[in-house]
């Protein structure tokens, strides 16, 4: 047997290089890239290992370990789990700092590998510099912490175990049934260790993603459930685009004309204006979407997890109403105590359709009449101006809140009226992400996807920080044809921005939005709804007689720390700076903008037939928390019990 003499982490390194996929014959490498934060536990090993090694991958320096993770995250997102890239920190603080990414990605089902430095195997120097000890088993590190997030966890403890390690992490890597975040930690003694590999461990290995077939017996079962139907629908979930069952789905639909919902996952999978698309369903969805769901008597769900969002607190169906589930995950397939049809999505839904011919439903003009009905709402959504002689409408508790805002934070835009225009004016090919925050809810109601695949919503964990690494690996997905948008609010640019400098230094466009409404919106409202005062949820200076944040709101020049870092900014307050900017930043090409739009707090969506079961308090100091408690009650009993 031939042998090559590596250390492990050239031997990772060498492995990575001559990883492939095959997707309907489409051959391609799996591995793009690795970010790397160095520090000790990764720098002298793997960074060795990569210098001697790397050839095909691509090396990226991160800026922040848990911002280069996101990065990842969203550039496999986009690219349909087809591709992935890597992710190498120290040990320690360094590592801890991705176990956020590493949730993340587990959360969505998004393939990621992390390759953490870790403390010495030998323990001959223990405790390490940013060794974490544990008393009782001297075997754990920071690392252990990765167990719960990730889909796979190993540890190499000697140079040899690399073999049967990556051979499983490939395995998750490439499962569209198991895939998430792939842990592999690196003591960094056994990095420098050397083995002699068989060299057959190195040679072009093409892993195969397959389509899991659906069984005649769950087909006919399905087919049965939607012919006793007369009012079905269709949940458009993440299974559709990443098994590219868009045109299958689209014919399922038209031919036996079922409306269908959208998940933040499956959204884009077809075109906003499509007759049958009733947009984005549950807490977070459009009233046109809602009403046709409470009515349904049959849901069909393909490739959606059923989040809470999704079912509204598995209050939103009717109690009555029956589920088929179309997924490649048994796990997903068998909730809602559904007819399981565990196959991947496209050769699910063809066989579907061949088994159902002769089948109507009973719909006349409730799908048209639903839509118009939210494309009405939409209208008076993105074209809310406020100046002196606005007055609210009586029935916008919202846009009433948001006009005594205006002075105070110097600003008139609302969020709706912003990200109409915005949706209005970049090119239809163009990507837009978000992940955090009251953006989300608007999106996904009023975001008008113009061309398959491009919105990439982070939702499964709506992680804060997420929106600005991901445009970046959006943008490594994409290419420079189109142009991504990442629709972040205030509260998540502060929290995490710090790939903004890598897409500087990569001199990578991407454009970032920041709705600056002064506060975390999202949770203010829910805070407020609930019959509480506001806590920690504006951006105020605390006041130094009352010794509250209940002082002014903080003014943020964020455009400013843009063009510190070496970006193009725009500060906007009204339509027309924003027109005019979003048309000059097209004439960029090379550097990364921001847009600083100062927006009016409570100036977004909310409602539209939906409940969110948030934890309300059974006993409350005010009577607004007893009247929460008392509606969480109501709906709790018309809610489904799994």
């Amino acid at each position: 047997m031939q042998t090559i003499r590596l250390t492990m982490a050239q031997a990772l390194v060498r492995f990575l290089e001559n990883q492939y996929v095959t997707y309907d014959n489409v051959e391609q490498p799996f591995v793009k890239g690795v970010f790397m934060l160095p520090g000790h536990g990764n720098v002298v090993g793997l960074g060795q290992a990569l210098l001697q090694e790397a050839h095909r991958l691509e090396i990226y320096q991160g800026k922040n370990e848990q911002g280069q993770a996101h990065v990842a995250v969203a550039f496999a997102k986009h690219m349909k789990r087809k591709q992935i890239m890597a992710v190498t920190s120290s040990v320690g603080p360094g590592a801890a700092n991705m176990i956020t990414a590493a949730a993340t990605a587990t959360a969505n089902n998004i393939p990621i590998l992390i390759l953490p430095g870790d403390v010495y195997a030998c323990r001959q120097p223990d405790p390490v510099l940013q060794q974490m000890e544990q008393p009782t088993d001297l075997s754990l590190s920071t690392n252990d912490a990765y167990r719960p997030v990730c889909r796979y966890w190993d540890r190499i403890v000697r140079p040899e175990q690399l073999m049967s390690a990556m051979i499983s992490a490939f395995r998750v890597l490439t499962d569209p049934a198991d895939t998430g975040a792939v842990c592999i930690a690196m003591p960094q003694d056994v990095e420098g260790e050397a083995y002699d590999y068989p060299a057959s461990f190195f040679e072009k290995r093409v892993w195969r993603i397959e389509r899991r077939p659906a069984t005649e017996i769950a087909i006919a079962q399905a087919v049965a459930a939607i012919k006793a139907s007369k009012k079905p629908m269709l949940i458009c979930g993440g299974g559709v685009r990443y098994s590219e069952a868009h045109e299958a789905f689209k014919k399922f639909a038209e031919k036996y004309q079922i409306p269908f919902g959208e998940t933040q996952a499956g959204k884009s999978a077809l075109l906003w204006d499509h007759p049958l698309n009733l947009g984005g369903l549950g807490v977070t969805g459009c009233s046109s979407a809602n009403e046709i769901a409470k009515d349904a008597d049959l849901i069909i769900g393909v490739g959606t997890r059923y989040t809470d969002f999704t079912t509204s607190s598995k209050w939103l169906f009717k109690d009555e109403a029956k589920f088929v589930n179309i997924n490649v995950s048994e796990f997903q397939a068998f909730k809602l105590n559904a007819i399981p049809v565990i196959a991947d999505a496209r050769d699910a839904l063809e066989k579907l359709s061949a088994g159902l011919e002769g089948y109507k439903t009973a719909y006349a003009g409730e799908i048209q009449a639903a839509i118009s009905k939210w494309n009405k709402e939409y209208d008076r959504l993105a074209a809310i101006e406020f100046g002196p002689a606005y007055t609210p409408e009586v029935n916008d508790a919202n846009a009433k809140s948001a006009f005594k805002y205006a002075e105070d934070v110097n600003a008139n835009l609302t969020q709706t009226t912003v990200l109409a225009a915005v949706n209005k004016l970049i090119d239809a090919g163009d990507s837009v992400i978000g992940a955090s925050g009251s953006l989300p809810g608007d999106m996904q109601r009023m975001w008008r996807a113009r061309a398959q695949d491009t919105y990439n919503m982070e939702y499964g964990y709506s992680c804060m920080g997420y929106e600005v690494s991901g445009a970046l690996g959006v943008k490594f997905a994409i290419g420079e044809d189109h142009e991504v948008y990442a629709m972040v609010g205030d509260g998540a640019f502060i929290m995490l921005h710090s790939e903004f400098l890598t897409a500087v230094q990569e001199h990578k466009k991407i454009n970032v939005v920041v709705f600056d409404n002064a506060s975390y919106g999202c949770i203010n409202n829910l805070q407020t709804a609930q019959g509480n005062a506001t806590l920690c949820t504006e951006l105020r200076f605390r006041n130094e007689n009352s010794g509250k944040h209940d002082g002014k709101f903080i003014s943020v020049d964020f455009a400013a720390i843009a063009r510190a870092y070496g970006a193009k900014a725009y500060t906007v307050r009204t339509m027309k700076e924003l027109e005019e900017a979003l048309a000059d930043a097209k004439k960029i090409k090379d550097i990364p903008v921001l847009f600083d739009i100062k927006v009016l707090p409570k100036s977004m969506t909310e409602g539209y037939g939906a409940w969110w079961r948030v934890g309300s308090v059974e006993v409350g100091g005010t009577e607004a928390n007893r009247a929460a408690w008392a509606a969480h009650v109501e709906h709790e009993k018309a809610a489904r019990k799994y």
